[in-house]
Order: C-alpha cells, then sequence, then structure tokens
C-alpha cells in the first residue's frame, strides 16, 4: 500500500508530502532535502521508469527539481529544510499509485 502523508513544521509552518510505499509500476518516491532552495522535492525512482531510463534506477547524480541543484540529498525525515526545526506527520493521509 502506497500513502502520501503530509508534514508540517512545528516552527515555520513550511509543508511538505511525504510519498510511501510503492506505486503500481513498481516505483517508489525518495524525499529529497535541497540546500540551494530549501525545499523537499519527491524523486521517483526504479519501476517502469527505471527500466526505461536507467538514470532514473537511483538518486545518484539527480537535480532538485525546484531550483536545477546538484547538491541535493535524502531527507533525513524529521528536519525542516527552512529553518531546521522538526516536521511532524500531520496525519492528513492519502493513497497515491
Amino acid at each position: 500500500m502506497a500513502i502520501k502523508k503530509k508534514y508540517k513544521c512545528i516552527k515555520c509552518g513550511y509543508e511538505a508530502d511525504i510519498y510511501e510505499g510503492v506505486g503500481f509500476m513498481g516505483q517508489h518516491i525518495v524525499t529529497m532535502s535541497c540546500p540551494d532552495c530549501h525545499t523537499l522535492q519527491p524523486l521517483v525512482v526504479g519501476g517502469a521508469i527505471g527500466d526505461a531510463a536507467p538514470s532514473f534506477q537511483s538518486e545518484a547524480g539527480r537535480l532538485c527539481l525546484n531550483c536545477g541543484s546538484d547538491r541535493i540529498y535524502k531527507w533525513n525525515g524529521k528536519t525542516c529544510p527552512q529553518c531546521g526545526a522538526t516536521m511532524t506527520d500531520s496525519q492528513q493521509n492519502e493513497f497515491w499509485t
């Protein structure tokens, strides 16, 4: 089962959608943090897309979808990219495919 969760920063109110699970075509979505534009970005990895385009098999060599930075890294699941405070699950969940 694949779930999209809404995370929110307890200090500044920044919000982001965080994807968990595997989509119907075998892909998963990895949340990446960008130190240049201070956002969280979802990157599609693997599945049918990864089979067709090998560059989508991993997070390596990918760019921020917002600003194009190559300095993105996998989000730690808690730190707000804008202010550094803690982000929490707001319990607003949806299914995604």
